[in-house]
């Protein structure tokens, strides 16, 4: 079949020697941890401070970026010391959880600006390609899952893997006691089923991600060849 828009020798074959490394990544796997909050009782940080704990307990090790004082995005230069601290750990990050509140049918602003400050690419440099993420909400009222499903829009925007499951815990004041931990139950059941499920996605993906993200459109123009006749 001729296709003469078609670069044909920058296809890409099936690699099962590149996809199925032998050098295989021993450190603990790194993890990323976004909340969207600043209140003082903020049930999406305690949702996310529950979600580290498990974490750490399955052996991962685990970072929690605090918004505080990061300004709005593009209201100041990037290399303002909060933005290049959420870069960097972004960068060092090899699996991520978001969590938001549900405000208004949709994430907060104070979530969605950190998101703002990572760019798709910077110097060649992807903050989020290639990463695992699982996404988390949390609610005042009943079941909803219009942040999670933001979230997920996001992260496919952000080439990022979101796993299947997911967590949105309705009526979250009821859900934490007074030392703000998670109180037992089928939400607590299923953070625990997320956070195992984020590990595995990313034992498995980590070592084979720039495999993955490796697409027929950047080896053409990183190549600059003259079009196929």
């Amino acid at each position: 079949m001729n296709l003469p828009n078609l670069r044909a020798d920058l296809l890409a074959a099936p690699d099962l020697q590149r996809l199925e490394s032998a050098a295989r990544a021993t450190h603990k796997p790194r993890m990323l941890l976004l909340y969207g909050s600043l209140r003082e009782v903020s049930y999406s940080r305690l949702l996310i401070e529950e979600a580290a704990r498990l974490l750490e307990l399955m052996g991962a090790e685990v970072k929690i970026f605090d918004p505080r004082e990061l300004p709005m995005a593009n209201s100041v230069p990037k290399t303002h010391p909060k933005v290049q601290e959420l870069r960097a750990l972004s960068l060092w990050s090899e699996g991520q959880v978001w969590c938001s509140p549900e405000m208004h049918g949709a994430i907060t602003g104070i979530f969605k600006n950190q998101i703002d400050w990572l760019p798709l690419e910077d110097a060649s440099i992807r903050p989020t390609q290639g990463r695992t993420l699982a996404v988390l909400q949390v609610s005042g009222g009943s079941q909803s899952f219009n942040a999670v499903n933001t979230l997920r829009l996001l992260g496919r925007w952000m080439r990022m893997f979101t796993i299947p499951n997911q967590s949105s815990v309705p009526m979250a004041y009821t859900q934490f006691d007074a030392e703000g931990r998670m109180k037992p139950g089928p939400l607590y059941d299923r953070l625990v089923d997320v956070m195992e499920e984020l590990l595995r996605f990313t034992w498995l993906l980590r070592d084979r991600a720039d495999y993955l993200v490796d697409r027929y459109s950047e080896r053409k123009a990183a190549f600059k060849l003259p079009e196929a006749m």
